[in-house]
């Protein structure tokens, strides 16, 4: 069966109980111009019927029809047919991101230059420059997570937290992906409104797998995973603090934790354009889910009504007549 035979209803169908007092009043006007009306007590109806005059064939759309068809098709229409759906654009731009940037020793790593926590704050400066006038978070976690800066739709203000940011100010040392995770969904719920979670981070703890994907069970927040590191192979300075190289597989298993994207980080901006195109994927259908409405279709009447009522706009077209 189409979709229209299995999803037409009405959104006001309390409306279409203005068809009783319409057809009332129509039986009325017909019964008062019918010329019938007040001779048939007089003569008889086998007599009644020769006696009349037709009427000419110009005549014989009358305006008691045109009435009725304006009438029907009015209280159709008020009564809100439907059977699309359609986004609600009174969430339109309401969808938030929450960046969750790891700001560990193991960040300071010059495998990526200047560093991991610099090329970070650059790439984050990059992706909000693709997301104008979108509501955006930011929170650091080591050991502990903390909320930096709260939904904003200034840019500049998640770019001068994020470059203040390093390991040294971070009260506790450790990785508590899972924490940061979970601050960013009660940002969310705490403003009402739809958004994903940006972890950016250079590697995840295997202890902190079960707690993501407790997370995910719990949250119905997208997340999305940003691995700001690269393999071992790459030459590093003799200047740059050790730290682990990118762990692919350990990776994969936290995005497989989390539900969330993996997105690798780049020389150019492939990666930050990548990033952007999943987050935009997943918030507008985070807005669709949440913001879906029926379409009212009434409004396509309304021509037809126009047309209706011009003609009454005639000399001499009366519904008596």
């Amino acid at each position: 069966m189409p979709i229209f035979f299995h999803n037409f209803h009405f959104l006001r169908p309390w409306l279409l109980t203005l068809l009783i007092p319409a057809i009332g009043l129509l039986w009325y006007a017909w019964r008062k111009r019918d010329p019938q009306s007040g001779m048939q007590a007089l003569i008889a109806d086998h007599l009644l019927e020769h006696l009349l005059v037709g009427a000419p064939e110009f005549e014989k759309v009358r305006p008691i029809y045109l009435l009725a068809a304006f009438w029907f098709i009015g209280i159709f229409a008020l009564a809100g047919p439907t059977w699309n759906q359609e986004p609600s654009p009174f969430i339109q731009d309401k969808a938030g991101l929450v960046i969750a940037l790891k700001v560990t020793p193991s960040m300071l790593a010059q495998d990526i230059q200047p560093s991991r926590l610099e090329r970070a704050t650059q790439k984050i400066h990059d992706l909000l420059k693709l997301r104008p006038g979108t509501q955006t978070a930011l929170i650091a976690y080591s050991g502990s997570a903390h909320l930096t800066m709260p939904l904003t739709v200034d840019p500049k203000i998640i770019d001068m937290f994020s470059q203040a940011l390093t390991p040294e100010i971070m009260p506790e040392k450790g990785d508590t992906a899972a924490a940061a995770l979970e601050l960013g969904a009660f940002l969310l719920d705490k403003a009402e409104i739809s958004g994903s979670i940006l972890l950016v981070t250079d590697q995840i703890s295997e202890d902190q797998l079960k707690k993501i994907t407790a997370f995910r069970e719990s949250s119905g927040v997208s997340v999305h995973i940003y691995a700001i590191a690269v393999d071992q192979g790459v030459t590093v300075p003799p200047s740059s603090p050790p730290a682990l190289g990118l762990n692919l597989g350990n990776m994969k298993k936290a995005a497989t934790a989390a539900g969330a994207s993996l997105t690798i980080v780049t020389p150019n901006d492939y990666d930050v354009h990548k990033l952007a195109s999943r987050i935009k994927a997943t918030l507008s259908a985070a807005k669709q889910k949440q913001g879906e409405r029926w379409q009212d279709v009434g409004y396509w009447f309304l021509p037809i009504l126009l047309i209706l009522g011009l003609f009454f706009f005639r000399r001499g077209w009366v519904v008596s007549q």
